[in-house]
């Protein structure tokens, strides 16, 4: 009797789970199941499409910087520059020092690193009247960061003319400064009549020292 009731139950649960593997594969519930498992397999592949327009703002981002950043970091041009002669340190033995000052008249910020290119021009046509300005390679020589407005110092030592003899100078009153910022293939010109220069290239009259901030000039 009890063999005959295991069988009746082992013969009823067949039965049933027959019914719910029938029920699976031909019913309308079982299908969408296994349909929304593979959409979700697929998602991945939707992932790195959303991750593609990521790099892509990423990319646009970056390339905007450069922009910003690179405005500010660049030489400051000749056509974006001002310049004066300043009083300095005032006289030493046979020279007098004046600063130069360079002024960034642009609308953004830019740099200025080293030694200016400086010598005396006249005959009101602009050429050089002798030689070209010594570097001061001992001198400080920071990058000076110039935003719209702001002003960097180089001092300049002029030997008196007087020094020479007139043979050797041939002294020539100028009509001021050609210059030419750090790094520059353009320069730009510094009205100034007050000084002596030497035409002959015989004597060398003028040294420049490198471009500090406004108010640190040692002489």
């Amino acid at each position: 009797m009890q063999q005959r009731t295991r069988i009746s139950v082992l013969l009823g649960t067949g039965i049933v789970a027959a019914a719910l593997l029938a029920g699976c594969s031909s019913g309308g519930d079982g299908t969408p199941t296994a349909t929304a498992t593979e959409t979700v397999t697929a998602s991945p592949s939707s992932e790195p499409s959303s991750s593609a327009s990521s790099p892509a703002a990423s990319a646009s981002s970056a390339a905007s910087a450069p922009s910003a950043s690179g405005g500010g970091g660049s030489a400051c041009a000749a056509t974006s520059l001002a310049g004066s002669i300043e009083a300095g340190s005032g006289g030493a033995a046979g020279s007098t020092y004046v600063h130069l000052v360079l002024r960034n008249t642009g609308s953004t910020t830019c740099t200025l690193q080293g030694w200016p290119g400086v010598s005396f021009v006249g005959d009101t046509n602009g050429t050089q009247l002798g030689n070209a300005a010594k570097q001061d390679r001992a001198s400080a020589h920071p990058t000076v960061t110039l935003a719209a407005g702001q002003q960097a110092v180089a001092p300049l030592q002029i030997t008196n003319a007087q020094n020479y003899p007139a043979g050797q100078c041939d002294p020539v009153s100028p009509d001021g400064f050609r210059v030419y910022p750090p790094g520059s293939k353009q320069s730009l010109f510094v009205a100034a009549t007050e000084y002596t220069a030497c035409r002959s290239t015989d004597v060398t009259v003028l040294t420049v020292q490198g471009l500090v901030p406004e108010g640190q000039a040692a002489d």
